[in-house]
């Protein structure tokens, strides 16, 4: 799935085809990718809306609309936003088409439609899935080291896990929280009350470090993932431990261990992350 990253990519590549563009028509060819509301409601609500601006909250697509709605694009698996010319042939997994008064056309193409749309009411964040119940966003500006801290209190599971829980906060997903536990020198399987202070404020500064470099690189592309313009991201190429089971550890040569940790792959130096 996309994480923070990725989503941030899609969206940067997209905002200067789609900002003041007025959505002229729009087609669904597969329904049940249109999660809220009904699909003619869908349709109707967003023919004929201009588009007047693009944002991101945690792996969600927030697409602002001029009449007091936003578009929401949750990618999921293998979704893909991508801008096209509307003289270029269909894929056949492109199964929403949104065409501009610019000529080009807004396409959704999801190979195993996991992925989900939704058109709600400014406000009301809870019309569109788990978007209403995200955690704070890491890389913003008012979240401090402080507020990070706070989030420990209280929590004892798995440190992995709890960093992919959407509710405690937003964006991560697999391969960034393998990259970040690797480089705080974490295990995996540690619990989140068994994190010192100290080790709170690193995690905190290496997870910001981490999020911003996987931006800078265009995402991490291993299959699926694109950005609006079609184009990998290149921070597959700056992993460190994700995917790399049986290299040597970079710092201290000991092989990197595959295992699972809450039913999900994870990949750590059993000799740097204690």
């Amino acid at each position: 799935m996309p994480e923070l990253p990725e989503v941030e990519t899609v969206i940067n590549s997209l905002r200067p085809f789609l900002i003041n563009q007025e959505i002229i028509s729009v087609n669904v060819k597969v329904k049940n990718l249109v999660a809220y509301p009904e699909v003619d409601v869908f349709i109707d609500e967003l023919t004929n809306k201009k588009i007047i601006a693009l944002a991101r909250r945690g792996k969600y697509i927030l697409i602002k609309l001029n009449d007091n709605k936003t578009l929401i694009v949750h990618l999921r698996m293998t979704g893909k936003l991508l801008i096209k010319e509307s003289d270029q042939e269909l894929d056949k997994h492109t199964h929403i088409i949104m065409k501009l008064e610019s000529g080009k056309e807004l396409r959704f193409n999801n190979i195993r439609k996991f992925g989900r749309l939704y058109l709600i009411d400014n406000g009301h964040p809870e019309q569109a899935g788990g978007l209403a119940k995200l955690g704070p966003e890491p890389l913003s500006e008012d979240f401090t080291e402080k507020d990070f801290k706070k989030l420990f209190k209280g929590r004892h599971g798995v440190i992995k896990s709890l960093l992919m829980n959407q509710k405690f906060i937003a964006g991560l997903g697999n391969i960034y929280a393998d990259e970040i536990l690797y480089r705080a020198g974490i295990d995996p399987e540690r619990k989140a009350d068994k994190i010192s202070e100290q080790e709170q404020v690193e995690l905190y500064h290496i997870m910001r470090e981490i999020l911003r470099a996987g931006i800078k690189f265009g995402g991490t592309s291993f299959s699926d993932y694109v950005n609006g313009l079609g184009e990998k991201g290149s921070f597959q190429e700056e992993l460190l431990v994700y995917q790399q089971s049986g290299q040597a550890c970079e710092r201290c040569s000991e092989e990197i261990i595959k295992k699972k940790v809450g039913g999900r792959s994870s990949y750590y130096c059993p000799g740097c992350q204690k």
